[in-house]
């Protein structure tokens, strides 16, 4: 397993957000995380990633507990984009090349730059190298953020709405790379998406929130037409084109 969560509980001072989450992800595996605004799914991202810190529960990560990992060794193990990214004042190259910083000792070694590189060109950032992150839209630094993760080269890459500021070709594009790249390298990725289409076609688990708990869990069998009622409580209708299932708004 490359992570375990164990009865995993969050709340902040005035309310409580997540109850009892437990989940596995095998090598290979693409989780996405559904529910409505405000479910907790950001924040079970969080508490994985140890931004926040659970009241109950336990995160193994490669048989690691992550309260006992050190920083450098939680980023080799865990890789993390957030809904907003804050880059400094940095060329696009240089901000990929801060997802090395968990491995680099001395100096930049010649691995280094060629991760950089081959990370930045299957995105398709090559001709933004030299560019100024803060002078690329809102898509284009996305793309920046989730390089910057795929540069880490972790065990367990997590997207929270990776999707959300790019077009439809990109969008395909990225959910593409970070399917291959963890069938390939045999990780992990969790990913929230809203997108109920764009998950069916990217994800092999997904886990529904509601009210703070799993309300179902499992392969594609458990997306249907009775849970994306009760969860998000809007009718639909799922229908297949050439064998790609498709969730319809009624």
């Amino acid at each position: 397993m490359n992570l375990i969560i164990e009865n995993l509980s969050f709340q902040y001072p005035s309310r409580k957000v997540l109850s009892d989450i437990s989940l596995s992800l095998n090598k290979g595996e693409c989780l996405s995380i559904l529910g409505t605004n405000g479910v907790g799914k950001s924040t079970l991202l969080k508490c994985i990633n140890r931004i926040l810190r659970q009241q109950n529960g336990k995160v193994i990560v490669m048989g690691e507990d992550v309260k006992s990992l050190s920083g450098n060794d939680l980023a080799k193990h865990i890789g993390y984009v957030s809904q907003r990214n804050n880059f400094s004042v940095s060329s696009v190259f240089d901000a990929v090349l801060l997802g090395r910083k968990p491995y680099i000792k001395w100096d930049v070694t010649k691995r280094d730059l060629e991760i950089v590189h081959n990370v930045m060109k299957s995105l398709g950032l090559e001709d933004f190298a030299l560019r100024n992150v803060d002078e690329l839209s809102g898509g284009e630094a996305q793309k920046v953020a989730i390089a910057r993760a795929l540069a880490q080269q972790s065990d367990v890459l997590m997207f929270d709405e990776p999707t959300s500021n790019l077009d439809l070709k990109n969008q395909l594009e990225v959910i593409s790379i970070i399917k291959n790249i963890v069938k390939e390298r045999q990780i992990s990725a969790i990913v929230t998406m809203h997108d109920l289409n764009m998950a069916l076609r990217f994800a092999d688990k997904f886990l529904f929130l509601k009210g703070g708990k799993i309300f179902d869990a499992g392969d594609i069998h458990i997306v249907t037409e009775e849970n994306i009622l009760a969860v998000y409580g809007v009718p639909v209708k799922i229908q297949f084109h050439h064998d790609i299932p498709v969730v319809i708004p009624v």
